[in-house]
């Protein structure tokens, strides 16, 4: 074979062998692309499998399940709620004490009771005693009675008609140790009487004379009771026995108390549970933290008017 024969065989051989090349490597290009086509579409298909689970009975649906339920709480959900009240009314208070009683404390104005103007007697209420017992040239004795009663009612604002009781209970006690102008104090807790009950006594010096004070604050659930008892003795007769004031004081109190719960009758506040009950204005106006001027009880008003 001559040389340019061999030659020309050596060419066709060189790109027979390129054209090999080319081809294999067009098609692993073809693999490729036709691969990284592939890939997208599995995704794709992915995203779709999620979304259609989403659509029926996958994450979606338990989202939107949970959503409902959210949607669901929101519309269904209770308003605030508060104890309801166990006392819901008042006795009369020239009715509290019994005759006896006054007899005994109000020796000369046991039928003279004034009862204080309220404009609900169902909430508030009050009344007051004077006796003045003349021994002529030896002076007399004289005594003041006064008889407070509060009532809250269960608000949901303000909260439940007994915590507000307490609040207003502690408020009295502390006003009235803390009268202006009040000597030898002391405070004695009372046992027996309501939920709590606390005796004030002081010595409190006037013109007339040197008064004995006896203050005695009581709660009985949602009721405060605040009876304020002194005495004095005037124009030469001698002061009175202030241990003997404080005794006569809490005997009256307990008095009291019991026709607080008489008045609402035997297992009365039975219902008292949980539940919405709407503002009253019975409620509203002795959570101020000051008695009005109808039922009055502060020892300091209490003092001033002894003179």
């Amino acid at each position: 074979m001559s040389e340019g024969t061999m030659q020309r065989a050596a060419q066709r051989d060189d790109r027979d062998d390129m054209r090999d090349r080319r081809d294999r490597r067009a098609g692993r290009l073809r693999r490729v692309l036709v691969c990284a086509a592939a890939v997208p579409m599995v995704f794709v298909a992915a995203g779709c499998s999620s979304d259609s689970g989403s659509d029926g009975s996958g994450s979606g649906s338990a989202g939107q399940s949970a959503s409902a339920d959210s949607s669901g709480k929101g519309s269904t959900s209770a308003s605030p709620t508060v104890q309801a009240a166990r006392y819901h009314k008042l006795p009369k208070a020239c009715d509290t004490l019994s005759n006896k009683t006054l007899g005994e404390l109000i020796p000369k104005g046991s039928k003279s009771g004034k009862e204080g103007t309220s404009d609900d007697v169902d909430s508030r209420a009050s009344c007051s005693w004077n006796s003045l017992d003349s021994n002529g040239v030896k002076g007399s004795q004289f005594r003041w009675l006064n008889v407070s009663l509060l009532r809250f009612d269960s608000d949901v604002s303000r909260g439940s008609g007994e915590s507000q009781a307490k609040a207003y209970y502690t408020k009295q006690v502390q006003g009235a140790q803390g009268v202006t102008g009040a000597k030898n104090s002391q405070s004695v807790p009372v046992s027996g009487v309501g939920n709590e009950a606390m005796a004030v006594r002081y010595d409190l010096k006037k013109k007339e004379g040197t008064f004995k004070q006896t203050t005695v604050v009581a709660r009985v659930e949602n009721v405060v009771v605040t009876l304020d008892y002194n005495g004095a003795g005037l124009a030469g007769e001698k002061t009175p026995d202030a241990t003997a004031l404080t005794k006569d004081a809490q005997k009256a109190v307990k008095e009291v108390v019991a026709a607080v719960t008489s008045a609402n009758g035997t297992g009365s506040g039975s219902d008292a549970g949980t539940t919405k009950p709407s503002p009253s204005k019975s409620a509203s106006k002795p959570a101020g933290g000051s008695s009005s001027k109808t039922a009055s009880a502060s020892p300091s008003k209490s003092a001033s008017k002894k003179s």
